[in-house]
Order: C-alpha cells, then structure tokens, then sequence
C-alpha cells in the first residue's frame, strides 16, 4: 500500500497546488473519479494494451455524472497516459487530507444500524467536535450488524458505543 501512496502523493500535492481556493469544487470531481476508477472491470480494461488512452478516458469521463471542468480533464488525461489509473482512490484520499489540513478540519465515519436524520446528524456533529477536539466533516455509513449505537472513527481513533460493542464486552467479562 505504501507504493501507491508513494505514487499517488505528488499527483495529489500538484492538483492541491493547481486548485487554490478552488479545491472543493475540485474534491467533488476527484472524488466521483475515484469512485469510478476503483472499479475492477474499469481497471482491466484500462490495462489492456488494445485500449487506447483516448478509449479509456472517454469510458471514464463518459461514466462520471458531473461534466469534468477543463482542469479535470487534464488531469484525468494525465494519470491515465502515465498508466496511475488505478492510483486515483487514493490521490482523492491524499487530496482530501490536504484540504482537511488547510481548513483545520478532519474527516469522520460514523457507522450506524440505522439511518440518521439531518437534524440528528448536526446535533452529533457538535458532540462529537467537543468529544474530538477538531472540527470534522461527517459522514453516514450503515452497518446493520451494529445493532444499535453508532461507531465513529476519526483517522486512528475509535468511538464505539454499539450494542455489538458491549455485547463483546459482556462476553469478554463473563468468559474470562
């Protein structure tokens, strides 16, 4: 993994550099191209020599709902010549983190068993600001297997307050 990470880091420093004040607009797009290129069939047919450069970018901008700005079809353009398709997840990864180092901000999952409201959401959003001590960006992610409660993690930290948690915990105490 560090090879990619190796690889993928002054692809996401030029575009940080390139974007400005512009950079989320620009994590946006990055984000929905990461997406589309972390699928498998996307990336076989990328590494089959018979596809031409000019084939897979019109595959992938093709698939990508938003209309690219010039400066994304560029950069598209520019990892796919150089063959760092399958970098992409991770250049969106490496980006984000510089975006969230700029603004003072981190990101944070919370997994739930249930879907969680806007309001619900604002109001944990400000809990778990005091209980991090940072300014994060929330997202949702359902975990049916939670039970009830909510996981958060916040780079390596972990906030767990699942049922499953405390189930586990139970069994730990009762069998040791």
């Amino acid at each position: 993994m560090a090879e990619i990470a190796t690889i993928a880091r002054p692809y996401a420093e030029a575009l940080f550099k390139a974007s400005g004040a512009d950079s989320s607009s620009v994590a946006v797009w990055l984000d929905e191209l990461a997406a589309v290129a972390g699928n498998p069939q996307l990336l076989q047919f990328a590494d089959n020599p018979k596809a031409t450069a000019q084939q897979v970018f019109d595959v992938v901008s093709g698939v990508v709902k938003t209309k690219l700005p010039e400066m994304g079809q560029n950069f598209l353009r520019t990892v796919i010549d150089n063959g760092r398709l399958s970098a992409l997840p991770e250049i969106a990864g490496q980006f984000r983190s510089l975006m969230n180092l700029k603004q003072g901000s981190f990101d944070a999952v919370v997994y739930s068993a249930f879907d969680i409201d806007a309001a619900s959401l604002a109001g944990l959003s400000g809990v778990l600001e005091k209980r991090f001590g940072r300014k994060l960006n929330l997202s949702v992610e359902l975990q049916p297997e939670l039970i009830g409660g909510i996981r958060v993690v916040v780079g390596d930290e972990v906030l767990d307050t699942s049922v499953k948690a405390r189930l586990q915990q139970m069994k730990a105490a009762l069998t040791a």
